[in-house]
């Protein structure tokens, strides 16, 4: 009989867990062929306005596969409830016999993508970083700036919000930690900062090409579907280093999606994460190059993370 995790159980098993270093050795198994993750499933909703992504797959000769649903429904904290959903499904690789249920209510898709942020800023964000820019004020762009903490101390941020209520709750909730001050508008973050990360689900582009600084990192996490875009195209042709969590993915979704389809940039010119993980001549050579890492959400992720939550919970938890 499969082994039902709670979400309280869940979150004691994370803080033992080191889910950087988890989705860091992801990327590079991801990048050297050594997955199988099939294309994303998904199904988008209009009224209220929403998304569903079904993410799967294994790592070859580990022990488990891995199916994850999860969902963002942005009408959702009107009613009290979290935009984040889903659940993770662990099944024996050699068997099909299932292992696991995590509940998890969306949060570890939540806290693998934060994960990924701070491996993106690991590798391509400048040494001095002068400010952390967050697009968005939900829980994913509190969690990239605490993710961001582990290998960038910088406290000082400036977040911009589609409502001055959202930045203000932002800014109330993070203030003992962060000085952290309020844009009027995405341009006055791209003026103030040189790591920039996007959260927000638009369909319509918040930065342009003329706003972003030389020396810039941009981690774009919110456009993980065809009809999000966040980055204008020509940032990404502008960039020096352009990269994608998954090569595979960004031709269907994301920042490089859409630069390939405007012509703004080849797909020559992408990196894939893993892959720069591991050769640091495609990492960030110095601090005048405008980086960009797309992190369109991978299958490889989520299995890193179930697992590791698993065998934690197994070990104390199973008699």
């Amino acid at each position: 009989m499969a082994t039902i995790i709670n979400l309280t159980d869940i979150k004691n098993s994370i803080k033992n867990i080191d889910v950087i270093a988890a989705i860091e050795n992801g990327f590079v198994a991801y990048s050297n062929q050594q997955t199988v993750v099939p294309p994303v499933g998904e199904l988008l909703f209009e009224d209220p306005p929403g998304d569903v992504h079904i993410k799967y797959g294994y790592i070859k000769k580990e022990e488990f596969y891995v199916i994850k649903i999860a969902s963002g429904f942005y009408n959702n904290p009107k009613l009290g409830i979290a935009s984040s959903q889903g659940m993770m499904l662990l099944f024996n690789q050699k068997t099909g016999q299932p292992t696991a249920i995590l509940l998890d209510e969306g949060y570890l898709t939540d806290i693998r993508t934060a994960a990924a942020g701070a491996v993106a800023a690991k590798y391509f964000a400048p040494k001095k970083v002068n400010a952390i820019g967050i697009l968005g004020t939900g829980i994913q762009a509190k969690l990239q700036l605490q993710f961001l903490q582990k290998n960038t101390p910088c406290k000082t941020v400036w977040v911009w919000g589609r409502t001055l209520k959202n930045a203000e709750k932002f800014k109330t909730e993070l203030n003992n930690d962060f000085n952290v001050h309020i844009a009027k508008t995405p341009v006055e973050v791209a003026k103030h900062c040189n790591l920039i990360v996007t959260t927000t689900p638009s369909d319509t582009v918040l930065l342009t090409s003329t706003e972003i600084q030389p020396g810039t990192h941009i981690t774009a996490v919110g456009s993980d579907t065809p009809n999000k875009q966040e980055l204008e195209s020509s940032i990404l042709q502008k960039a020096d280093l352009v990269i994608a969590d998954s090569i595979s993915q960004s031709k269907s979704r994301g920042e490089i999606y859409h630069a390939v389809k405007d012509g703004a940039i080849s797909v020559k010119k992408i990196t894939e994460l893993g892959t720069a993980i591991q050769n640091p001549n495609l990492q960030r050579t110095n601090d005048t190059q405008i980086t960009i890492v797309d992190l369109t959400g991978v299958a490889v992720q989520d299995i890193k993370i179930a697992t590791a939550v698993y065998q934690h919970y197994k070990i104390n938890n199973i008699k």
